[in-house]
């Protein structure tokens, strides 16, 4: 059984994550936080750190709006999402208790999640950093017919974004508490931060 878990209805419930993640949709959270568990799975890679750092990947957003309107051109330019929201994360993380090799990677992948950052433009990413990256793409790709930025202005209430983090919780749970496996991300043993022997 895991002690002390850190888990993502404990994050989105914060009053740092409760501030600023509406700012970027909280659809748009938690359907990143979904597709990382599914693409973590794919690629054999810490479903915890993943979905963790795919429902912060966007916490550290401001408005970017122009008369009401979206401002994808002055978001696009101006941007620095990235850092504040990797500075954001972590200290959340860090705050609730996570492990520090974990809010680490958390903390990384959010930094490099996006092109619109000048920091990632010649940075190799991690596959933890390329698997939040491309989780967070899969979103944009439901409303790329729409105008670009559009993803973030489809929003659902926060009891349906608690009611999914709740139930993508379960899925993570079940995930570490069967894990006896060298968790990359995090440099430890999933195993060994649950109190388990191998």
């Amino acid at each position: 059984m895991l002690e002390e878990h850190v888990t993502l209805e404990t994050l989105i419930t914060d009053s740092i994550a409760r501030k600023h993640l509406h700012k970027a949709s909280l659809r748009h959270s938690v359907e990143t936080a979904e597709n990382a568990y599914e693409l973590a799975n794919e690629r054999g890679l810490c479903i915890d750190v993943g979905t963790k750092a795919g429902l912060l990947h966007d916490i550290g957003h401001t408005s970017w709006e122009h008369q009401g309107e979206w401002d994808y051109e002055s978001y696009n330019y101006f941007d620095i999402h990235t850092i504040k929201g990797a500075e954001r994360a972590h200290e959340l993380l860090i705050l609730k208790g996570e492990d520090w090799a974990k809010a680490r990677e958390i903390a990384l992948a959010i930094l490099f999640h996006s092109s619109s950052s000048p920091i990632s433009e010649s940075v190799e990413l991690t596959p933890m950093q390329q698997l939040v990256s491309d989780a967070d793409d899969l979103d944009k790709e439901n409303y790329k017919e729409l105008k670009e930025g559009a993803h973030h202005e489809f929003d659902i209430d926060y009891a349906e974004a608690l009611e999914r983090v709740r139930r993508l919780d379960l899925l993570v749970y079940r995930k570490l508490d069967n894990c006896h496996q060298r968790c990359e991300e995090c440099g430890g043993r999933v195993g060994e931060l649950s109190g388990k022997k191998e």
